[in-house]
């Protein structure tokens, strides 16, 4: 249990030692011991709790402890504090509650001024207190960098989770084709024979490649619905059987995928004579097959291209850390094709209303963070098989983006407290409230605004930056 215990002799010597207290006169760090408590922390003992009261400047005197912030359900380290180190709340600050755990790795020895004394040390001491706001400054930018940060490894968690998902599908088709592409090259030596005993003349040869070549080249056929299909593949499996034709079921069905029907079936037993058909059919099922898959392949390859490409649009690859001329709309869309897995889980709906924008100058791997944090917010609100819209647009010389959701809205009672460091309104363990905040940070940035309306059914993040940038 912490205990108020009496101050040793020494303390202003080893108060003299450290950086913010050095070159101050005696009599001033006199009156800070004199007006602190000088307080004992054994092991086992917290510190201080998240969400705590802070009505106190804390000089660690002796010991170390260990800071931590919940993150995602977890306890994340942040930093371990020593002999030196000066916390708490510091003059100026608007810091009112602690937002981590701190847990002694030792015990530790503390002296704590209260911050009702803070007016009284300006006029004792101005530059003590102008060191204190000093290193105030310092620490708030070191946490914001580390927010930042963290903020940017959640967004790159995003990134793979849903590249790795995206890339999964075509990849595997192409394993697939190219597996199912080895099996019919590795018959190709048997219809090769077939093809060869085969004696037919060089007009039969050029015929029926016509018949082949002419649907390999023409649109595949667009069947208003399953039954129409199946019709079509039932009248083609009907005439080989009626032929004797081997291997009726496949060839049907990849006949069926090329629109290849009775009538071509019919031009063919009549240029043959009806001679050779389970060769000249399997041959063509053969061809028509390998172009299927190498289809598959390309389609699933250029799927993987631009799966890459969107990747480096969205992390910023190969572009210099300097402004430069961005569309808006090419970010969103690198997003959402990150985000599509969720999307998909979902089985959201996504309205895009994008009305052309001319290009601003802007740091476009923070823009692409913003992106994330609104519209994974935007999906993580909606139940299944919600609405998400999203509109970009000019308004007299500013340039507009909304994103919108149907979810259940932001409660009246909270809405401004969403763009506060560290606050969330998601459940413990399912967000750490970096995203609002570093979102408006980085708007800021780029001389821009974010403004939030929400009623339930409509929650509209909208964005604003001026158009002469």
């Amino acid at each position: 249990m912490m205990e108020i215990i009496s101050k040793p002799s020494n303390l202003l010597e080893k108060l003299k030692y450290f950086e913010p207290f050095q070159n101050i006169e005696d009599s001033a760090l006199q009156w800070l011991i004199d007006h602190s408590e000088y307080r004992f922390y054994p092991m086992g003992e917290l510190i201080f709790d998240k969400g705590e009261p802070v009505d106190h400047m804390q000089i660690i005197m002796e010991g170390e402890y260990i800071v931590e912030l919940e993150q995602k359900g977890e306890f994340v380290e942040v930093g371990r504090w020593g002999a030196g180190y000066i916390t708490g709340v510091l003059p100026f600050s608007r810091m009112t509650h602690h937002v981590g755990v701190a847990n002694p790795l030792e015990p530790v020895y503390t002296l704590e001024l209260p911050k009702s004394c803070f007016t009284e040390m300006v006029n004792i001491s101005y530059e003590m207190t102008q060191n204190l706001v000093t290193l105030m400054s310092t620490r708030i930018r070191a946490i914001s960098q580390m927010r930042f940060q963290t903020e940017k490894l959640m967004a790159l968690g995003k990134l793979s989770a849903g590249l790795a998902h995206e890339l999964n599908n075509p990849a595997s088709a192409m394993v697939r084709s190219a597996h199912d592409l080895r099996q019919i090259i590795h018959k190709t030596p048997e219809s090769f024979k077939a093809v060869l005993t085969m004696r037919i003349s060089h007009e039969q040869t050029d015929a029926v490649n016509e018949v082949l070549f002419g649907k390999i080249n023409s649109p595949r056929p667009s069947y208003r619905n399953a039954l129409d299909r199946q019709n079509f593949e039932d009248e083609v499996l009907d005439w080989l059987e009626d032929h004797d034709v081997k291997n009726a079921d496949d060839i049907a069905s990849t006949f069926t995928d090329f629109g290849l029907g009775v009538e071509e079936l019919e031009k063919i037993y009549a240029l043959m004579e009806g001679k050779y058909l389970d060769s000249i059919l399997s041959w063509m099922e053969s061809t028509l097959s390998m172009e299927i898959l190498v289809e598959e392949i390309a389609e699933s390859s250029n799927r993987i291209a631009e799966l890459v490409q969107s990747v480096k649009g969205y992390s910023n690859m190969d572009r210099s850390l300097s402004t430069e001329p961005v569309v808006l709309q090419d970010g969103i869309e690198s997003t959402l094709t990150m985000l599509k897995h969720k999307i998909k889980a979902k089985q959201l709906q996504v309205v895009k209303d994008f009305q052309p924008l001319p290009k601003i100058k802007a740091y476009v791997g923070e823009l692409n963070q913003v992106w994330t944090n609104l519209i994974d917010n935007a999906i993580d609100a909606m139940e299944t098989k919600g609405t998400l819209t999203i509109r970009t647009y000019k308004e007299l010389q500013r340039l507009c983006v909304e994103i919108q959701d149907n979810g259940p809205g932001v409660p009246p009672e909270i809405k401004n407290q969403i763009f506060d460091p560290f606050f969330t309104t998601k459940g413990i363990g399912q967000g750490t409230g970096l995203g609002l905040d570093i979102a408006k940070r980085i708007i800021e940035r780029h001389r821009g605004s974010i403004f939030l309306e929400s009623v339930p059914g409509n929650t509209t993040f909208k964005i604003i930056f001026p158009a002469d940038q």
